[in-house]
């Protein structure tokens, strides 16, 4: 079974509904590191020039390759990325091995087996 890494950098208000899309997707899990901070093209300025950092997540997805893409684009329609600027990104990479997914094939395995509705 191959993977597939998706990395998820997003507002931390967008993280749970990022997280449900995904798992609606056939993720079966995450991991989710908390207080990232990222910049854009241009620095967010609020009152009196101030530079303003919104918080960020950032979400690790590891998933089997047939399912990466539809969980990858269910992650952006639901974080909205291409649409608003400034929301996050989202991106995957590929995985040469894992272990301690054992217990996690199975259920992956049944998933992919069964018929598309």
């Amino acid at each position: 079974m191959r993977f597939k890494l998706i990395v998820a950098l997003v507002e931390d208000e967008l993280s749970d509904d990022i997280l449900q899309a995904a798992r609606d997707a056939g993720a079966t899990g995450a991991t989710v590191i908390n207080n990232a901070r990222g910049e854009g093209l241009k620095k967010a300025r609020g009152i009196f020039g101030m530079e303003i950092t919104a918080q960020r997540d950032v979400l690790l997805f590891l998933v089997e390759e047939h399912i990466s893409r539809a969980i990858l684009e269910a992650i952006a329609r639901v974080g909205e990325f291409d649409e608003t600027p400034g929301t996050g990104i989202a991106f995957q990479l590929d995985v040469e091995d894992a272990v301690g997914v054992a217990h996690q094939i199975k259920s992956i395995s049944d998933t992919l087996n069964q018929p598309l509705s």
